[in-house]
This record gives structure tokens, C-alpha cells and sequence, in this order.
């Protein structure tokens, strides 16, 4: 997939044009897997190129001064636009200016002008441009080519990146893969830690999750993922894992600010140092709690291995383990 982070650096519109969805697309639920859908099929109809503008930051950090936590930061977001087919994202920086652009200039200026766009996928809700202006209608009325994608519902619900949000922050995960159409997951990328977790017998990766929306605290059993960039799909490899998500209230040192997000992978090894990890997630162990000493704690941590063990061999969630390297 290409990705294109400043319009001024490309040298044209693609010759065969553009089929353009436009959002934020925050966790690609359902309902952007039917707009990327309708996007794929329309481009394959034209032999033009499916394309996505979606943009660096939430627009409501610039419109209303703060914003939701992301559930999918941008990088994780690209990173499933590309395993969805999507072969060009434009990735805006939505600024004052841009907030300020009339919907016209937005389409003419940069869909057309700089992306070639022939057609347009949008959501049955897709608003954009100055005053949010921009719609399906005005598009229309500009002579364009529009086909826009009713909206998805799971469970008398209509399907919205707030919804998934209030039921990951619930802890209702289940819940929020049946919106996403996966399981919930995270993408971070693995920094070095204070290697408690090795001298305790079960080394860990610590995420930085870039302000990721994460599931509550507690311990959790996954499938972590090392993803490459730019590498298809079906090359990445799955470990079983066990994560725990909290302020680790047995070691000193002070209560961090914000949870910790540590993953350990179980029966293997991996130097996984800089190195982009997801961990999606399969099912709550239990809760965070504080222990007497050390040694309690590596005692129940070698308990929640086990349980990790038997809940993903129970789900059909305990993939192929690779050898370290």
C-alpha cells in the first residue's frame, strides 16, 4: 500500500484515477469494512485505485480543543487499510487551514485535482470540508460519481467507533469484536523495560501504545503478532501470550501515571526490541492485585501462563509458535 503524508510531494494523480472513501476510520469496524468493501469492488469496476483520505489527528482535537481515545492510532489504522485491500492512503494533517477549506476547494483542489478521484465510496453519514458541508448530496450536485454505504447493525445497534470505545473501556470485549468484525487488539511498539519480568523467570515486552484506547486493567490471554511493514498478511506469525495491563502494585518504585502494557509469550522467545507488536486479545485471567513479595508473584504469574494455556486451547486461539530469532 502507498502511503501519502504531504500532497505536495506527489508528482501527479494516478493515471488511472482514484475511487476516494474519506473518514477517520477509527478502529475499522464493520461499517468501514463495508464502505472499503464497496470502495475495492467500484475501483476493480473503473480499473482505477482504491483510495482512502483519512487524516494524522482526530478532527475534533482541532474542532472542540480535545478528542477520543484513539482505537486505532494511525499507524495501526494503515495497517489495516492495507491488510483490507486498500492500495493508497492519504494521510492529512488536520489543521486550521484544512478545518477552514470549503468543501468545494477540499474536493476540487485535492480529490480531483491532486488524486484523479472518478468515483466516491462514503458512509451513509460522511461529512466533510468547512461547516462540514461536504456530503454525498454536494458531491452530486458537482457532477460526480457517489455511491454511499448504508449503515451496519450488530445487535439493534448501529455500529460507531463510540460504541467500540465505551465497550472496550467496559471491559465488554466481546461485545466490541462483534463491531469490529475481529477481536479487539492493540499495536505498539515494544521499548525496553526494567526487566523484572526476566529475572522472574517470564521475560516481557513492553508496549508503548502511541495513546491507544486499551481494554481494562488486569491480566489478559492474547495472540501476539510481530508485524512487519509493508509485509502481506498471511507471513505474520502468531504467538500464544498472556498481557498484563496495570500499574504492577508488588514492585516499588512509584505508581506510574498511565498503565503499563506488558506481553509475555508463552513457550517461545523473540528479541523484539523497536519492533511493532499487536496483541489481540481472547479472554480477562483476572484482575491486577498486590502480592507480599516477589516470589508470590512469580508463582501466580506462572499460574496465569497456565490459564492463559488453557484458554486459548479452549477458544481455538493457540496458533503455531515460531522459534526465537
Amino acid at each position: 500500500m502507498r502511503t501519502t503524508f504531504d500532497l505536495r510531494l506527489m508528482e501527479g494523480p494516478p493515471p488511472r484515477g482514484s475511487v476516494i472513501s474519506i473518514g477517520v476510520f477509527d478502529g475499522l469496524h464493520l461499517g468501514h469494512q463495508a464502505i472499503l468493501r464497496a470502495n475495492l469492488q467500484r475501483a476493480a469496476e473503473l480499473d482505477a485505485v482504491p483510495t482512502v483520505v483519512t487524516f494524522r489527528r482526530h478532527p475534533k482535537r482541532v474542532i472542540l480543543g480535545r478528542a477520543p481515545r484513539k482505537l486505532t492510532p494511525l499507524e495501526h489504522r494503515l495497517e489495516l487499510l492495507r491488510r483490507a485491500g486498500v492500495q493508497h492512503a492519504v494521510a492529512l494533517a488536520f489543521d486550521e487551514r484544512l478545518r477552514q477549506t470549503p468543501a468545494e476547494d477540499f474536493v476540487r483542489e485535492i480529490l480531483v485535482e491532486k488524486l484523479g478521484a472518478r468515483s466516491f465510496v462514503l458512509g451513509f453519514d460522511s461529512k466533510f470540508g468547512r461547516d462540514r458541508r461536504g456530503s454525498a448530496s454536494l458531491l452530486r450536485e458537482m457532477g460526480l460519481d457517489v455511491h454511499v454505504v448504508p449503515k451496519v447493525i450488530v445487535q439493534q445497534r448501529a455500529v460507531s467507533s463510540t460504541a467500540i470505545r465505551e465497550a472496550v473501556e467496559l471491559g465488554d470485549l466481546a461485545g466490541a469484536a462483534r463491531m469490529l468484525g475481529r477481536p479487539v487488539s492493540i499495536l505498539g511498539t515494544v521499548v525496553r523495560g526494567a526487566k523484572l519480568g526476566q529475572r522472574l523467570g517470564f521475560p516481557t515486552a513492553n508496549l508503548d501504545l502511541h495513546d491507544q484506547l486499551h481494554p481494562p486493567v488486569g491480566v489478559w490471554a492474547g495472540v501476539a503478532r510481530r508485524v512487519e511493514r509493508g509485509a502481506p498478511p498471511s507471513s505474520e506469525f502468531g504467538w500464544p501470550a498472556v498481557a498484563n495491563i496495570g500499574y504492577r502494585p508488588t514492585v516499588g518504585g512509584g505508581r506510574p501515571e498511565q498503565p503499563l502494557v506488558e506481553v509475555h509469550l508463552i513457550d517461545a522467545s523473540a528479541d523484539l526490541y523497536g519492533a511493532r507488536l499487536e496483541l489481540e486479545f481472547v479472554g480477562r485471567i483476572r484482575a491486577e492485585q498486590r502480592f507480599p513479595d516477589l516470589e508470590a508473584l512469580r508463582a501466580q504469574i506462572e499460574r496465569d501462563v497456565q490459564a492463559a494455556r488453557d484458554l486459548l486451547r479452549e477458544r481455538g486461539q493457540a496458533p503455531g509458535v515460531t522459534p526465537a530469532g
